[in-house]
């Protein structure tokens, strides 16, 4: 099976056409159509239906292409590292963050390390966990930031920051008038939950079940900054990720303790047996230094609450 007729397949496919697929490769129509038949024969399997002169794919097609785009793309991925490497040389870093840390946090610490004084190129990606998780793992990133609500087999993890949430309000909501926040006062105000499968949320209702207390979310949502952008607009109270609330307690968010301690815990993923370079390395030095500034003004909504 020759690798030039596997990547024809894949222009047919994308292109929808043999003849604009001929044209995106630089060939001729036949040319096409000829490569198409010797995969067939080679593969032993009818990869298309002739169809008053087109090619329609068949099920095999449809299942195929899937393992060849991700034959693809590992392909195009050394292509984009030998471009990064002769711009560059070693000096490229891939990160990736959860939106929890990667909207405000993230871009603070990209500031501190100050990548106009140093030779490196950052590709920095806000991803959920999944894709953190199996970015870190494909090895496209050379680490990530993922909440503690998936499984990280396969990959080196430590924790890099656990902290309490604290519940965001609009300013002038009757809730910030309160030093500390208690289950009670959830269930009294319209309350804005982050998503069911979202690991805090599951500590929060876990605990407010322990005490004979429920919510009932009249919003959810998959991110804190949304339930501040909410919050912020008097829709209702939500439990969030302070570190990420941080920003908007110059606009018109008040955010107070929580009585009972509901973590938000981040972890650290990077590829086992795979050592971080000296400007990955670097680049965490920064987000620690950011993290512990962060933490310090965050001091006294968080009290003496462990982080």
């Amino acid at each position: 099976m020759d690798m030039r007729e596997i990547q024809v397949f894949r222009a047919v496919m994308r292109a929808g056409t043999t003849s604009k697929a001929a044209h995106l490769l630089g060939i001729s129509q036949p040319a096409v159509s000829q490569a198409i038949r010797r995969l067939e024969t080679a593969a032993e399997l009818r990869l298309f239906e002739r169809v008053r002169g087109r090619l329609v794919p068949t099920q095999e097609a449809s299942a195929l292409i899937e393992e060849v785009d991700r034959c693809f793309s590992g392909f195009e991925m050394i292509e984009h590292r030998i471009r990064s490497l002769k711009s560059f040389g070693l000096g490229r870093l891939a990160v990736g963050a959860l939106p929890a840390l990667g909207t405000g946090f993230m871009p603070r610490a990209i500031a501190h390390f100050e990548l106009a004084t140093r030779r490196v190129q950052l590709s920095f990606q806000i991803l959920s966990s999944r894709e953190v998780y199996q970015r870190v793992l494909a090895g496209q990133l050379d680490f990530g930031l993922m909440a503690d609500e998936l499984d990280v087999s396969g990959l080196e993890h430590s924790e890099f920051l656990r902290v309490p949430g604290v519940v965001a309000m609009a300013a002038s909501h009757p809730l910030a008038r309160k030093p500390v926040i208690e289950p009670a006062d959830l269930g009294a105000h319209p309350f804005i939950a982050l998503n069911p499968e979202d690991a805090s949320r599951r500590r929060l209702e876990a605990m407010l079940h322990e005490r004979g207390h429920e919510i009932n979310p009249i919003l959810e949502t998959p991110y804190s900054n949304t339930i501040c952008e909410l919050a912020m607009r008097g829709l209702g109270v939500g439990l969030v990720h302070p570190v990420m609330a941080l920003d908007y307690l110059q606009r018109g968010v008040a955010l107070r303790p929580f009585a009972l301690e509901v973590s938000f815990c981040t972890l650290l993923v990077f590829r086992p047996g795979n050592p971080l370079s000296e400007n990955a390395k670097a680049f965490l030095r920064s987000m620690r230094i950011q993290l512990n500034a962060d933490l310090a003004q965050l001091a006294p909504v968080l009290g003496n609450a462990p982080c």
